[in-house]
């Protein structure tokens, strides 16, 4: 399993998810603004926003939210002006870490940012520092309760993807990214709307870490997801079942 999914099922599981929906919303509306403005306001025709307002869905946020953040994207000169930023750098135990952020002021998102991996045992790289460890995919999150796991590799594969990664909360499939839309839909049409659809890093190589090095990285990793700023954290680690069970006690 991706590092990174293993720190979001735990922060699930604990009900983290819940006590932040305020923070969840704020990421989701930022997203859907962001696209609706970089394209068409329509989402049939418009998959970066097609696939932020199913994340909407997904989060249970209310129809109206979404339709007032697109009508506020598509009026010019209407609303906040979000920048796409990127952060490279490695975390506890060397492991690689790429901070995705949509932001107003960039001064404010990047002391954010240094001020977590400064405090957590992370230092901040240079652009490109890290990325290069990590290959760009298109990657479609579906519960687990929409199928097994076999039927949803065969539907994954069948559809166009190159692979699928099955856990206890659900499946992420892996595409290529010029595929995302076109395999995305197909899923849509057996399973319905997925929990998200979106550009993501996936590790070439992932780093284990033992318990004191799982603890201090997922406390980076909150503290950057206590970011209203921060969108993603891709990260290059795994754990073993049995540091996780401790960490989730």
């Amino acid at each position: 399993m991706a590092g990174h999914s293993q720190f979001k099922n735990i922060m699930h599981r604990k009900g983290a998810q819940d006590a932040k929906r305020s923070k969840i919303f704020t990421r989701l509306i930022r997203e859907i603004t962001v696209a609706a403005r970089t394209g068409l306001p329509d989402p049939e025709m418009n998959p970066r926003l097609r696939s932020a307002i199913q994340a909407a869905r997904a989060a249970n946020m209310p129809k109206d939210n979404v339709d007032r953040a697109v009508k506020r994207a598509s009026q010019s000169g209407e609303g906040d002006n979000y920048e796409e930023i990127r952060y490279e750098g490695f975390g506890p135990g060397g492991v690689c870490l790429i901070v995705e952020a949509l932001t107003d002021n960039r001064n404010r998102t990047a002391s954010e940012v240094r001020a977590a991996f400064s405090k957590f045992g992370g230092n901040l790289g240079e652009t490109g520092s890290v990325a290069y460890q990590f290959d760009r995919v298109g990657m479609i999150e579906y519960g687990a309760e929409v199928a097994d796991n076999d039927a949803m590799f065969e539907a994954a594969v069948e559809a166009g993807a190159n692979d699928v990664e099955s856990h206890e909360d659900g499946h992420d499939i892996i595409c290529a990214l010029e595929d995302l839309h076109e395999v995305a839909k197909t899923l849509e049409d057996r399973f319905g709307d997925p929990k998200a659809a979106r550009l993501n890093w996936r590790p070439q190589i992932t780093i284990p870490l033992d318990e004191k090095g799982a603890l201090a990285l997922f406390k980076l990793l909150e503290a950057l997801d206590d970011s209203d700023d921060v969108q993603q954290v891709s990260a290059n680690f795994e754990v073993s079942d049995a540091i996780l069970q401790k960490l989730d006690s």
